[in-house]
C-alpha cells in the first residue's frame, strides 16, 4: 500500500487547448487559477456559507484519480487533447509505474506533457487521500466499485472544500455519501457530484434541456427512452455485481437518507417505475430500467423550481422486439442471483477484470440515443440526446468536461451533494454540445 501522495516530477509547461469545448460557454470564472508561473488566485466561494477551503490556493485545478484504469485512460487522453492552456492538471493513482507509462503515451502525442505531474495515492490510505484532496480545486475519480473504494476520498474532499466528481451508478453509495458527508460539504463549500457519465448525464441534462423548452409554472410529464449499442468494461461489471450483492442494505440506506433530506414545499416530484408498455412517439416497447437515473432526475427537479409545481419522470429502455425484452430481463435476473452467491460472484467477476474493456474498433461502432417526450400546459415537446460510444468514449468526455466546467465556468452557488443539472446545468450542456454530443429538439 502506498502511503504518500507525492509529486513525482515538476509541473508541466502550459499546453494549448485543442477544442472549443475546453473553455466552455461561461468562460473563466473570477478567482480561477492563473497560468503556470503566476500565483494562483483564491478559489471562488461556493455554497450558502463561506467554505473553509474556499480561500486556500491550490496547486492544481483538476486531478484525475484512477487515471490508469480503462475509463481513466480515456479521460486522461481527452484532457490531454482538450484542457485549456491555463489548466494545471495531474494524474493520480497508486501504481507509479503505470502512471509513468501512461504519461509517456500521452507525451508521444503531446510532447508538452512529458513532465505532466504524477501524484501517488491509495484508496486504502486516508492520509494520502487527504493530501490529494488538499492539492486541487477539482478531483475526478474513476476508482470503483465506489461502495468498496469511494467513501474515504469523498470524506477527504468534503473536509478540504474540494469539488468531487465520479462515475458511480450505485444508489447505495450516493445515499451513503449524502447521509455521511453532505452536511460537511455544505460547511466547506465542496460540491459532490456523482454519476458524471453515461447514462446519468444524458438523462439528467436531457430532462433539463427539455424542461427549458416547456411552459413555466405548469405540471409537467416527461418520459425518457434510451437505446444504445455498447460494450462493458471490467470496472463497470464489477460495480454492477457489487450493487446486486448489496441489494438488501440498499433499502436501509435509502430510508436513512429520506429521514434527513428536506422535501420541496408546495411542489410534487414523482419518478414512478412503471411497467412494460408501448413507448410514446416511437415504434418500440418501453422497458423500465433499474438504474439510478430517475433518482438523479428527481433530485434535480426537487432543487430547480423551473421543473414546475408537479413534475413526473418515467425512464425506460426502448426495445423494438419482445424477445429481446425477455432475454434482457432473464439476463439481469441471472446476474442478480449469481451476485448473491460469493463463489459465483467471484467467477463472474473474473470473466471481465477491472481495467479491461471493449476494443477501440468496437467502441467506434457504439452509439447511444435518449429520446424525451414532455407534455404540459397544452404543449408537447420531443427532444433527443445522442452520441458515440456511451460507456467509455463519451463517458470520459462527460467526466472531463464536468471537471473543466467546475474549475473554470461561472456557475450557480451550490454546495453539498448536487446533481449535474443543479451544479452545472446549461454551461455543461453547451460544453458537451461543443464536444460533439447532440442535444436537439426532435
Amino acid at each position: 500500500m502506498l502511503r504518500t501522495c507525492s509529486t513525482l516530477h515538476k509541473p508541466p509547461r502550459a499546453h494549448g487547448a485543442r477544442s472549443p469545448a475546453a473553455h466552455g460557454p461561461g468562460g473563466p470564472e473570477p478567482g480561477s487559477a492563473a497560468p503556470l508561473g503566476v500565483p494562483a488566485a483564491p478559489r471562488r466561494t461556493v455554497g450558502n456559507t463561506p467554505g473553509q477551503g474556499a480561500d486556500v490556493p491550490r496547486k492544481y485545478d483538476v486531478v484525475l484519480f484512477g487515471a490508469t484504469g480503462f475509463v481513466g485512460r480515456l479521460t486522461a487522453e481527452y484532457l490531454a487533447e482538450n484542457a485549456p492552456d491555463k489548466c494545471r492538471w495531474a494524474l493520480a493513482g497508486r501504481d507509479t509505474a503505470k502512471l509513468t507509462a501512461l504519461r509517456a503515451e500521452l507525451a508521444a502525442r503531446f510532447p508538452e506533457l512529458a513532465e505532466l505531474p504524477l501524484l501517488r495515492a491509495d484508496s486504502g490510505d486516508p492520509d494520502s487521500l487527504r493530501e490529494l484532496a488538499g492539492s486541487t480545486r477539482v478531483l475526478a475519480t474513476t476508482v470503483g466499485p465506489y461502495l468498496q473504494y469511494g467513501e474515504p476520498l469523498v470524506a477527504a474532499c468534503a473536509d478540504a472544500g474540494t469539488d468531487y466528481l465520479d462515475l458511480t451508478g450505485e444508489p447505495q453509495f450516493v445515499d451513503t455519501v449524502y447521509v455521511n458527508h453532505h452536511a460537511r460539504a455544505r460547511e466547506t463549500g465542496a460540491r459532490l457530484v456523482h454519476a458524471c457519465g453515461f447514462d446519468s448525464v444524458p438523462h439528467d441534462l436531457g430532462v433539463l434541456f427539455t424542461v427549458l423548452r416547456m411552459p413555466q409554472g405548469v405540471p409537467l410529464r416527461v418520459e425518457g427512452y434510451v437505446r444504445a449499442k455498447a460494450g462493458m468494461s471490467g470496472g463497470t461489471f464489477a460495480s454492477a455485481l457489487e450493487s446486486f450483492a448489496r441489494w438488501q442494505t440498499m433499502a436501509t440506506t435509502a430510508r436513512a437518507r429520506r429521514e434527513i433530506e428536506p422535501r420541496p414545499r408546495d411542489r410534487r416530484i414523482s419518478t414512478p417505475v412503471g411497467r412494460i408498455r408501448r413507448a410514446k412517439g416511437m415504434p418500440a416497447w418501453a422497458v423500465p430500467l433499474p438504474t439510478i437515473d430517475p433518482q438523479i432526475v428527481g433530485r434535480s427537479a426537487a432543487e430547480l423550481e423551473r421543473y414546475g409545481p408537479d413534475f413526473e419522470y418515467r425512464h425506460a429502455a426502448a426495445v423494438r422486439r419482445l424477445p429481446v425484452v425477455a432475454g434482457g430481463v432473464l439476463g439481469v435476473a441471472g446476474i442478480a442471483l449469481a451476485a448473491q452467491i460469493p463463489p459465483a460472484r467471484r467467477k463472474l467477476g473474473a470473466k471481465l477484470a477491472p481495467g479491461e474493456g471493449p476494443s477501440e474498433s468496437r467502441r467506434a461502432k457504439s452509439w447511444f440515443s435518449v429520446r424525451f417526450t414532455a407534455t404540459g400546459g397544452g404543449q408537447t415537446v420531443r427532444t433527443e440526446v445522442s452520441g458515440g460510444d456511451p460507456g467509455y468514449g463519451e463517458t470520459a468526455k462527460m467526466l472531463a468536461e464536468s471537471a473543466l466546467c467546475l474549475a473554470f465556468d461561472e456557475l450557480p452557488r451550490t454546495s453539498g451533494q448536487v446533481t449535474t443539472a443543479v451544479a452545472m446545468g446549461e454551461p455543461l450542456i453547451e460544453r458537451l454540445r461543443a464536444a460533439g454530443i447532440v442535444f436537439r429538439v426532435a
